[in-house]
């Protein structure tokens, strides 16, 4: 089982400006925007170094999206960085007509994501990204889970050809996957094996499902943790290959129970190894003010919650 070092903490955003840094270094074609947001998405080293690559585009995020895709006709690879609710909710239409339809080669780097975004609000705790842009055809969805995932995925995200939606947060979270770790986009991290339950998770619930599995251990329930940190493209085999030996699953994830990484594996598992389902994830609500913790905790996300799920779907086998 792995270990988890709580002391320490880094925010996974901290992840992406580093790799942002090391790309400012290693491939001269990496630009960045932004709308107004350089110190929350950490470019201040970038920007630092590459003062001339860096386009300060103001709060108005869909011209950012158009900007970006022009910059791609001359070769550039276009990081536009914003907060998630911003990134996705407000520029749909640009993403979809400027970005996605023309296949261009830009990645949207968005922050702030989902419940442990925390203070700010219901307003700024986007709960739906995931499942908008998973749907937009030749998107690649990427989810890291720490800051070492975050940075490596990052630079990944920049090799690849093609748009990228790479998801990201706000609080310091424990730090508990290799450093200068390889990243393969479409291929999921197999944490630890299991016989009776498959959990599934992405993001910041990795680290809670690491947490459920040595509380299943306590009562003699052996888990598969497995991090879905590419939503698109699922890595299919990893799935069902995990649900073939353990016959049930837990999916969590810090979105809506509707349309993300749960919805995802729930079609690929009808179509190629059906198997009783339980999803840890927001209940069809929006968020609140809080802290990161109490809120995970408020709306059913903490290891506790994944512990009963497992123990729920394992009554159904």
């Amino acid at each position: 089982m792995i270990q988890v070092d709580y002391s320490n903490k880094k925010d996974t955003r901290s992840g992406f400006g580093a790799g942002m840094a090391e790309l400012g270094r290693t491939n001269p074609d990496v630009v960045a925007l932004c709308a107004d947001l350089i110190g929350s998405l950490k470019l201040e080293k970038f920007i630092e170094e590459n003062p001339e690559r860096f386009f300060q585009t103001g709060i108005a995020e869909a011209n950012m999206m158009g900007i970006a895709a022009g910059l791609t006709i001359g070769g550039k690879i276009p990081f536009a960085c914003t907060f998630a609710n911003f990134a996705t909710g407000r520029v749909y239409d640009q993403i979809r007509q400027s970005i996605a339809y023309s296949g261009k080669n830009v990645k949207i780097a968005a922050s702030h994501a989902g419940l442990t975004l925390g203070e700010d609000g219901a307003t700024h705790q986007i709960l739906e990204d995931i499942g908008l842009m998973q749907m937009l055809p030749g998107f690649t969805v990427i989810n890291p889970c720490d800051y070492n995932q975050t940075k490596a995925a990052t630079i990944a995200a920049a090799a690849h050809d093609g748009p990228v939606y790479l998801r990201f947060g706000r609080p310091k979270w424990p730090v508990f996957t290799p450093e200068n770790q390889e990243f393969t986009i479409g291929k999921a991290w197999h944490i630890q094996s299991g016989t009776d339950v498959s959990i599934f998770a992405t993001g910041h619930m990795v680290l809670k499902a690491i947490e459920a599995a040595a509380q299943l251990q306590d009562k003699g329930v052996s888990a598969e943790v497995i991090n879905i940190h590419t939503i698109k493209p699922l890595d299919i085999q990893a799935v069902i290959e995990s649900v073939q030996k353990t016959r049930c699953a837990v999916i969590a994830e810090e979105h809506q129970r509707l349309g993300g990484l749960g919805s995802a594996i729930a079609q690929v598992t009808a179509e190629g190894c059906p198997v009783p389902l339980e999803f840890v994830a927001v209940q069809d609500s929006f968020g609140e003010s809080g802290t990161s913790d109490a809120l995970l905790e408020k709306y059913g996300l903490g290891a506790s919650h994944v512990t009963a799920a497992a123990l729920k779907v394992l009554s159904r086998k």
